[in-house]
């Protein structure tokens, strides 16, 4: 009499699973609508050098393409404290937006009379295209 019960059960779990996927070795991959093109993953942007001494951009020409600063904010005393890198990682990402390869960095620093920001980190420069040459 035991045995009905755990044969249902047995039988309505296996009503649950949707569909058999063996195991293979390659990754799947989900199927597209033949309208949809193949996605293909973005280029990342070329490193951008920073420059922090003009006197290493003698020997290289090279055309100004703008200024960019770019900051990291601690927006209250709770808060992580406002990092310098971070705040270069993302003024070379600017830069890198503009098409530029390299950045001479004007200044780097944190402060605190900024509205919004309990202590700022701000970094700024110009974004630069260097020749090779």
């Amino acid at each position: 009499m035991r045995f009905l019960p755990l044969c249902l059960l047995a039988l309505m779990l296996t009503g649950c699973v949707r569909e058999y996927h063996p195991i293979s070795s390659a990754p799947a991959r989900p199927q597209q609508s033949s309208s949809e093109p193949e996605r293909k993953p973005a280029p990342r942007p070329a490193p951008v050098k920073i420059y922090t001494d003009a006197t290493d951009l003698v020997s290289n020409p090279f055309r100004d393409l703008g200024e960019v600063s770019a900051d990291d904010c601690q927006s209250s005393s709770q808060d992580s404290p406002p990092n310098i890198n971070t705040a270069r990682k993302r003024l070379q990402i600017k830069a890198a937006r503009m098409k530029a390869n390299a950045i001479l960095l004007h200044k780097c620093e944190i402060v605190t009379s900024t509205p919004g920001c309990y202590r700022q980190a701000i970094c700024q420069g110009s974004a630069l295209k260097v020749s090779n040459q």
